[in-house]
């Protein structure tokens, strides 16, 4: 089933302790694309500016990501730079321009509207509210936000909430929203206000999730190296939404979405081994499927029970 992802298409600056980049393809919908391109179509929604050129298109190309919506204005590219300590889960934003994006309205066509899969990206939650009126047919739609939204537009943001079937936030941001200490809580307010399933992401810690049939989570796949954090988020979802866009005919229960979450997972880790998108550039399926596999290993255990003492 067809994907469509409508949110930024920047250029990052990212300083880590492992080294820098001062000019590379990043954004939301970029990364997001990128990782769920290996499962189905992927189309793309967002403004570049004059300084997005053939280079750009052609890492997009690569990978069969359908680019007709992506729209050209005079002006320039978003702009993020930031830097990482050696806590990967903290980042300092060191400027930002917005550029062409600060004056964003989604422009679908026929054939983006019509997508079977939506995802949200970080917009304003006005723009995703509309986005997700204009793609009525869209069977499975996912939301992602983040404080600033939270803390400057939270009536609009919970309203647009409430008719997505998914939200995926990070634990702080969950626990700002619904104004609740616990993990669990937090998604029990959500799924009050409309989505059927919470997904946490928590970096280097992994995700969990949270629906009616109750609770599953999985950490971050152990790597030795992790070099630029940089839109992990994103391809967790680009993964994760991928693989239920590659099984359409599944049933919608909690082992089909805990499938998801192994390979939004394997998506993230090889998202992080290298700067910006340049590890999703030459990856391959086999190392995605071995990834999950391994995965699935070092997450299962067979039990032996012990007479317990009382």
């Amino acid at each position: 089933m067809p994907v469509t992802v409508v949110g930024s298409i920047a250029f990052d600056a990212v300083t880590t302790p492992l080294g820098s980049r001062d000019h590379m393809l990043g954004g939301s919908a970029v990364h997001f694309a990128l990782a769920a391109s290996f499962f189905d179509t992927v189309h793309v929604v967002g403004p570049v500016g004059d300084d997005f050129g053939q280079e750009e298109y052609d890492v997009l190309a690569a990978r069969a990501v359908r680019t007709d919506d992506i729209e050209r204005v005079a002006g320039q590219t978003f702009f993020w730079r930031g830097e990482y300590g050696w806590d990967l889960n903290e980042r300092r934003t060191l400027d930002t321009q917005l550029g062409v994006f600060a004056d964003f309205v989604p422009k679908l066509s026929e054939e983006s509207a019509a997508a079977d899969l939506l995802f949200l990206a970080n917009i304003q939650p006005d723009l995703q509210r509309a986005v997700r009126e204009r793609c009525r047919r869209a069977r499975f739609v996912a939301l992602d936000s983040m404080n600033y939204w939270i803390e400057n537009a939270r009536d609009s943001l919970i309203e647009t909430i409430g008719v997505v079937d998914c939200v995926m936030l990070n634990d702080s941001e969950l626990r700002e929203l619904t104004g609740e200490p616990n993990l669990v809580r937090a998604a029990r307010q959500i799924r009050e206000w409309g989505p059927r399933l919470v997904v946490a992401k928590q970096g280097q810690y992994g995700a969990a999730m949270i629906s009616q049939d109750g609770f599953f989570a999985l950490p971050a796949f152990p790597l030795e190296t992790v070099v630029d954090p940089t839109g992990a988020g994103d391809c967790f979802a680009g993964g994760f939404i991928g693989y239920l866009a590659a099984h359409s005919g599944a049933e919608a229960d909690q082992d089909l979405f805990a499938r998801a979450m192994a390979y939004g997972t394997a998506m993230a880790s090889f998202n992080v081994e290298e700067f910006g998108v340049e590890r999703l550039t030459h990856l391959t399926g086999d190392e995605i499927a071995h990834r999950v596999a391994e995965l699935q290993r070092i997450t299962q255990f067979s039990d032996r029970p012990v007479a317990l003492r009382t």
